[in-house]
């Protein structure tokens, strides 16, 4: 939300409504589609491949490229061995002193979340800086985990600048990451303070460490919840991420840029993992109970591409807002005045098309949510949880429609049980 803009909403500043940012992947290699840039050398190649497919020797500005990548590599791993052991001079030890501002708050946001792999991976050959003779840019895909050593590592795909120093180039500077989809992490740029739990890890600034534990705490009754739907065949995250983001974090991390009536919102980051972040500014204790269980529920439910698209929001949406609700009755939901004011306003009764526009006003934002929770309801009232769950597998994780689904799922019509989710919708909004 903007800073200093306050929405209308009924019992808090800020409504639950969430954006949850997908970043779409590449089905062959399992990584986030723009954090796939160039390619990726293999180890011991002196090669490359002509257009017609066959082996030509490197020519020599080639091969001075690859003699540098090797000597770059061997620094980042020396690098990356520091970091894993708590080294912070042996991390800093390859890099110039202009640099060591940086990479001491990259270190230090590091080693607070626990990390417990760290893997650097050039992707693509040096390329020269043109106005600065003797530097070089490469872009480095690293993998990390926090707290978890046998996770799936979520990737990141960082420009790195050196500088020729003989056997040892010297690393210049570390850029942010800057993807389209995801944007820059919270460790890239910011000082952290971080608590650790069973199933969760919560960071954010220095200056909102007291907030620490609290958020800890309904963090992780948070995740007992998000825990219940995962979909079948799947695994639950072995910790969820959440960031609390202070107003000047709020519009840098992850790219900043939410549309207005945002109070939180998950990203996808690859290697299975969903980042949740919340904004710090105006959210109330109990509003962040809500946020939180529907947040996480995301992390649980959604897989690594994300979903499929808008004609399924109001399932995506509508499962998160079932399990931030409760359990409370639906005349006790939030946003109820606002599904009324939707339903009687022309809404034309359909569930795909129902998720709000960007420029959208939180009562409009509050109505989608709404109906997408009371869509979800009817179908967990009639068919119970793990039916629902079966039927958003099929939809979200399988990618196939909503006729097959209802069918498999519930032996039902699509139509028919979109018509009857309409009617309650009608219904409860009366």
């Amino acid at each position: 939300m903007t800073d200093g803009v306050q929405q209308p909403a009924p019992r808090r500043l800020w409504p639950l409504w969430t954006v949850l940012v997908v970043v779409f992947l590449l089905l062959g290699c399992g990584l986030p589609a723009l954090l796939v840039v160039g390619v990726i050398r293999e180890n011991g190649t002196r090669s490359t491949i002509s257009r017609a497919g066959v082996s030509t020797a490197d020519d020599p500005a080639t091969a001075v490229a690859r003699g540098l990548a090797d000597r770059m590599t061997a620094q980042l791993q020396r690098q990356s061995a520091a970091l894993l052991g708590g080294d912070r001079t042996g991390f800093l030890a390859v890099a110039d002193p202009a640099a060591h501002g940086d990479l001491r708050r990259r270190f230090a946001a590091l080693r607070e979340l626990k990390v417990t792999v760290w893997r650097a991976e050039p992707s693509g050959l040096p390329a020269p800086i043109t106005d600065k003779p003797g530097e070089w840019r490469l872009l480095v895909r690293f993998q990390y985990c926090f707290v978890a050593p046998n996770c799936q590592p979520s990737p990141v795909l960082i420009g790195t600048r050196w500088r020729e120093n003989g056997d040892q180039p010297r690393l210049v500077a570390m850029e942010e990451s800057r993807s389209a989809e995801t944007g820059t992490r919270p460790w890239e740029i910011s000082d952290l303070a971080v608590a650790i739990g069973a199933r969760t890890i919560v960071a954010t600034t220095p200056a909102l460490r007291g907030k620490l534990p609290g958020l800890l705490a309904q963090a992780e009754a948070a995740a007992k919840v998000a825990d219940g739907y995962v979909a079948p065949g799947s695994s639950p995250p072995d910790r969820y991420r959440i960031f609390y983001a202070g107003r000047n974090e709020w519009k840098r991390w992850y790219g900043g840029d939410r549309p207005e009536w945002t109070g939180g919102y998950a990203v996808t980051v690859g290697g299975g993992h969903h980042e949740v972040v919340l904004n710090a500014d105006g959210l109330s204790s109990s509003g962040t109970d809500d946020l939180l269980r529907h947040e996480l529920t995301h992390a649980a439910s959604l897989p690594e591409r994300g979903y499929p698209g808008k004609a399924t929001w109001w399932l995506v949406e509508g499962l998160a807002e079932f399990a931030g609700a409760g359990g409370q009755a639906v005349d006790r939901y939030e946003g109820i005045a606002e599904v009324r004011k939707l339903v009687r306003g022309g809404w034309d009764g359909k569930l795909e098309g129902i998720n709000p526009a960007d420029d959208a006003s939180a009562e409009r934002v509050g109505g989608s949510y709404g109906v997408g929770y009371l869509a979800v309801r009817h179908l967990v009232d009639r068919y119970g949880p793990q039916r629902l769950l079966a039927f958003f597998k099929i939809v979200v994780h399988d990618r196939r429609t909503l006729d097959e689904a209802a069918e498999q799922a519930f032996g039902e019509q699509w139509s028919t049980l979109h018509d009857e989710c309409v009617a309650y919708v009608r219904a409860a909004a009366a």
